[in-house]
């Protein structure tokens, strides 16, 4: 309960870090008792599609005997917070709504921050469309048809993703609007391989309109563990965070000068490394090797 997290080990050492770029940490396991707090992804760290990482149950339930904090964290945002944390009960992980993190979440405050009451064009589905709303945020189904102009068009992950919607944000962009976006995946792992993410969305109305998206605010922004730390009450060197992929969860987790512990059990193999600009601090097979001893 008292202890304290151990120094980050920087990479801009050669003794540290050899040619190939992996890290020189690879095949250590962070002991479970060095940090307060673990901030772990969800799709490819605890779970893929309906199945849990095996021994990813013991390792949460571990952390929680031990006295740690735990979050969890998704870029996703095509379910709601609630959906969430009742799929991890279900899989055998007990788990709060407010211990759920994702990027709907942070959008909604993001904008509630900035731009109280507003009106938004969401390309996006149900679950990001509610939590606007809860947030105080006018969302307009159909800006051409209404003649409604709209301060923001918010991009995110849309499985019914169409060439109307592709026009409401056209006709909404050319009308003074501004383009953000939840998360820029290009993928989403599920069970069997992986499905197109919001990067598609994103690249349609950014070729439609000539516009960019001007802010994405999930993985890698640290917005997301900002977010994630002031749940835990704790600050960034006190916690872990624990993810599948380098271009977002490791990324955003040196942004946010946390340690990071990367997980093979997702997008990132383990020969990603040679090649990868980010390194995380600990390479793991699985979420499962956290419980092995140093």
């Amino acid at each position: 309960m008292g202890s304290t997290a151990p120094s980050r080990r920087h990479h801009n050492n050669p003794a540290a870090n050899d040619r190939t770029g992996v890290p020189s940490k690879e095949g250590a396991r962070p002991p479970l008792t060095a940090f307060e707090g673990y901030i772990l992804d969800l799709d490819g760290t605890v779970y893929r599609g309906e199945r849990l990482v095996p021994g990813a149950r013991d390792v949460v339930c571990t952390l929680r005997a031990a006295g740690k904090r735990v979050v969890f964290l998704s870029n996703k945002p095509i379910e709601t917070r609630t959906d969430y944390a009742a799929k991890l009960t279900r899989l055998g992980i007990p788990t709060e709504v407010d211990d759920v993190i994702n990027s709907s979440l942070v959008m909604a405050r993001y904008l509630a921050d900035h731009a109280p009451g507003c009106r938004a064009y969401v390309i996006g589905e149900a679950p990001l469309v509610d939590e606007l709303r809860g947030a105080g945020i006018e969302v307009v189904e159909d800006p051409v048809g209404s003649g409604t102009r709209v301060e923001y068009v918010v991009i995110a992950f849309d499985r019914t993703f169409t060439y109307a919607k592709l026009n409401c944000a056209l006709q909404a962009v050319r009308c003074g609007a501004r383009l953000v976006a939840t998360n820029a995946d290009k993928t989403c792992p599920v069970e069997g391989g992986e499905i197109p993410d919001a990067a598609g969305m994103i690249g349609a109305v950014e070729g439609t309109t000539g516009r960019k998206v001007e802010l994405v605010v999930g993985k890698p922004n640290p917005m997301m563990l900002e977010t994630a730390s002031r749940r835990l009450g704790l600050k960034p060197n006190q916690c872990l965070m624990v993810g599948d992929r380098l271009e977002t969860d490791v990324l955003m987790g040196k942004l946010a000068g946390m340690t990071t512990a990367l997980v093979l059990t997702g997008v990132t193999r383990r020969e990603d490394l040679s090649q990868a600009h980010v390194q995380p601090d600990y390479v793991l097979d699985s979420i499962a090797d956290m419980l092995q001893p140093e």
